[in-house]
């Protein structure tokens, strides 16, 4: 009896056994098809398209140095020149910087950064079989941080090119460069989010990675597991200088629009609606009448820009731009940059609660200094109002610093903790619309907060040095 307890004991324990193995070849099979990729093949498809990019920047000789101190310093100098004359004569120094890069035809094109080639005496290209090539800067867009390089060389690797539009988040992306100059070095990651916008890179909707970019990597192409590209790597957020986790590269499709533009004229024009735009808050969504918060808030617009020669207004809040809808206000000038000048855009806005289509004719991105220098060019205390302020009129030269063509008045003194400063209002801003009416007298102010209809939230445009903003305004009974 107790063998035969045994017995069945043992059968069920390998029953048990070999259902476990079973479940464990069925768990290691499942892993095989839904575990981390294979890049080896994506690799040896692409890796002879990248390259390594060395330059050369000629600086200016050093003079000799002087020892401080010395009672006689000429006897010094004489002794620093005899010391250098004996060491030969020398010509200028060669700083030298390295990036990455990628060959997009079979004759010799490449793209890659502006910033590796930037300020470049010479260009080196270095191929995957060893060869080493001097390259000629075709033309560059530090805008886009984009350069085309040629080199004289024929039936090249060449990559291709994909569509970074479809790219999605968490997709598995791989970058192939030259870190800190170890050649052809390759690492892998996710795409951690598209769209995004960087401080002072108002044109560039940058895709974020957490694939490990370090310098050298510069330039170098970013790859979907297709074996396309979809981005140029540019740029890492980083305390320390090298990878912390965050990696950012321009969109393909941005790139190949500016090498086609280089390549043919040598230069890049953008679009340009010629507004001054801000983020869509919820109390600003609010006070728009607006279900939710997205889209860009006019909160000026450029004289002789292509917006004040159309229907646009200050205040509108844009949603869509040539079909497609403006999440952020970061969002737009990517999309109007990529339009060609003296194009008509279709721009849907919500003015006054409702939406309404324009059509808007856009001109040509000006120059920095362009946009710079264009964007620049009896005092009567009011009765204290329902916000809690005071106001007065704006003087000519402070309508002129700020850029303001018309109306306005200026807070002059306001209450703490009253409606308006918990708005953010402050004394000396000033005021040039409220509830997307102009306002141009303490009247005025009283004739728009009269009308409100028991609205409790108001959005008002408030300039300052910095620019203009809007600000919602929570009335209090």
């Amino acid at each position: 009896m107790n063998f035969e307890c045994k017995s069945r004991a043992r059968v069920s324990s390998f029953g048990k056994l070999v259902a476990m193995s079973l479940m464990l070849v069925a768990a290691a099979s499942a892993n095989a098809q839904n575990g981390l990729p294979d890049f080896t093949q994506l690799v040896k498809k692409n890796h002879k398209a990248v390259v390594n990019i060395s330059i050369s920047q000629v600086r200016a000789e050093q003079a000799p140095p002087k020892i401080p101190g010395s009672e006689d310093d000429s006897i010094v100098d004489d002794l620093i020149k005899r010391f250098e004359e004996e060491r030969g004569p020398r010509g200028p120094s060669e700083g030298r910087a390295q990036g990455s890069g990628f060959i997009i035809s079979a004759d010799g094109f490449i793209l890659t950064n502006n910033h590796v080639v930037e300020n470049a005496e010479r260009v080196i290209v270095r191929l995957h079989d060893r060869r080493q090539l001097n390259a000629i800067v075709i033309g560059t867009d530090p805008r886009s941080d984009v350069a085309l390089l040629k080199v004289d060389a024929t039936d090249l690797p060449v990559v291709s090119i994909g569509n970074s539009d479809e790219l999605e988040v968490g997709e598995w992306v791989l970058a192939i460069g030259s870190p800190f100059g170890f050649d052809f070095s390759v690492t892998a990651g996710i795409v951690s989010a598209t769209g995004r916008a960087l401080p002072n890179e108002n044109y560039v909707p940058f895709i974020q990675t957490d694939v490990a970019i370090n310098p050298g990597n510069s330039g170098g192409p970013l790859f979907n597991l297709d074996g396309d590209v979809i981005g140029i790597n540019s740029q890492i957020y980083s305390r320390t200088g090298s990878f912390s986790g965050l990696s950012f590269a321009i969109p393909i499709e941005m790139a190949m629009d500016v090498s086609d533009q280089l390549r043919d004229t040598g230069a890049v024009s953008r679009g340009w609606l010629g507004v001054i735009i801000q983020e869509v808050t919820l109390e600003l969504s609010k006070s728009f009448g607006m279900d939710r918060a997205y889209g860009a808030v006019v909160s000026r617009i450029l004289p002789d820009s292509p917006a004040s020669r159309s229907d646009l207004r200050i205040g509108d809040v844009i949603t869509h731009f040539e079909g497609r809808q403006v999440e952020r206000s970061s969002s737009l000038p990517p999309l109007v940059g990529r339009v060609r000048a003296n194009t008509d855009a279709t721009v849907r806005v919500v003015r006054e609660g409702k939406s309404v289509d324009l059509i808007v004719n856009i001109g040509m991105l000006p120059s920095n200094n362009e946009l710079r220098n264009g964007a620049q060019k009896k005092l009567i205390e009011s009765e204290i109002n329902r916000l809690k302020f005071t106001v007065k009129p704006l003087n000519d030269s402070l309508r002129e610093e700020l850029g303001i063509d018309k109306g306005g008045v200026q807070v002059d003194s306001i209450e703490e903790d009253s409606p308006a400063h918990k708005a953010g209002i402050r004394a000396d801003d000033v005021i040039s619309m409220i509830d997307n009416k102009p306002v141009d007298s303490a009247r005025d102010v009283e004739n728009v907060l009269e009308e409100l209809d028991g609205r409790k939230s108001v959005a008002v445009l408030v300039h300052r040095a910095e620019g203009p903003v809007f600000l919602a305004l929570q009335i209090e009974e």
